[in-house]
C-alpha cells in the first residue's frame, strides 16, 4: 500500500477492554453490568472490523485493559496511560506516532456504525487539509485526524460535554491556524436511545444483533 502525504496512513482506536462494570455503565439501568459489556464489546469488534477494511498501513488498539480474543491479528496494542481521559488521549498520539508523521486518525469504540469509507475519507481528506475532526450529535466528536501529534492537543479540551467538538475546534484553529475539515455527524452509544437509534441505523452490526439478542432492540 502505497503511504499517504508525510509517511504511513494509521487508525488509531482508543477503547477499554469490555469488561463489566468499566464499560456503558450509563446504559444501566437498563442494562445490567453483564449486558452493558457485551454490548460494548460488540461495538469495539464491529469498530476494529471496520479499521481492518480500511485501507490504513498501521491499525492500533491503545487500549484500557488486558486484550482478549477480540483484538484481531494485524492490530498493534498499545497500553493506555493512566490520567484523566484527555491526558490519555495525548498520551495515545504520542505513544503511536512517537515522533513521526503521517496522516493518523483517532478514533474510540462509541460508534460501531462506523464504516471503513468513512474512515478512508477522514484519511484521504489529509492528502490535503492538516487537521479533521468528526463531530458526534451529542456535541462531542468521534473522529480526529492529524499529521503529527500536538502535544496538550486534547489536554486543554473539557470531555463529555455539549461544547467538546467546539472547544476541541478552537483548540486546533489555535495550534495549527486553520480550520479542521468537518468530517460526517455521527451518533455516539451513550444511553439506550443512543443503542437503539445506531442499531436501526446499522441492522448488520454485531452491535445491532446483540442488542437484539439481549432484548433491547
Amino acid at each position: 500500500m502505497t503511504a499517504g502525504r508525510g509517511g504511513a496512513r494509521t487508525l488509531i482506536v482508543v477503547a477499554k477492554a469490555p469488561v463489566a462494570g468499566t464499560v456503558k455503565t450509563r446504559l444501566c439501568p437498563p442494562c445490567t453490568a453483564a449486558q452493558a459489556a457485551a454490548l460494548a464489546g460488540a461495538a469495539l469488534e464491529d469498530t476494529l472490523a471496520a479499521v481492518h477494511r480500511a485501507r490504513a498501513d498501521r491499525r492500533v488498539l491503545v487500549l484500557d485493559g488486558r486484550p482478549g480474543p477480540w483484538v484481531p491479528e494485524g492490530t498493534e496494542v498499545v497500553a493506555q496511560r493512566p490520567g484523566p481521559f484527555a491526558e490519555r488521549l495525548d498520551g495515545a498520539w504520542a505513544d503511536v506516532l512517537d515522533g513521526q508523521e503521517g496522516p493518523t486518525v483517532q478514533i474510540g469504540m462509541d460508534t460501531p456504525q462506523v464504516t471503513p469509507t468513512l474512515l478512508d475519507e477522514a484519511l484521504d481528506r489529509l492528502d490535503d487539509e492538516e487537521a479533521v475532526l468528526g463531530r458526534a450529535l451529542d456535541g462531542g466528536w468521534w473522529a480526529l485526524g492529524l499529521h503529527r501529534h500536538l502535544p496538550g492537543l486534547n489536554a486543554a479540551v473539557p470531555m463529555s460535554r455539549a461544547d467538546t467538538a467546539d472547544r476541541q475546534e478552537e483548540r486546533l484553529v489555535q495550534l495549527l491556524g486553520t480550520d479542521p475539515g468537518r468530517l460526517s455527524l455521527l451518533r455516539d452509544v451513550d444511553e439506550m436511545t443512543d443503542a437503539r437509534a445506531v442499531a436501526a441505523s446499522a441492522p448488520e452490526t454485531r452491535f445491532a444483533a446483540r442488542l437484539s439478542m439481549l432484548g433491547f432492540g
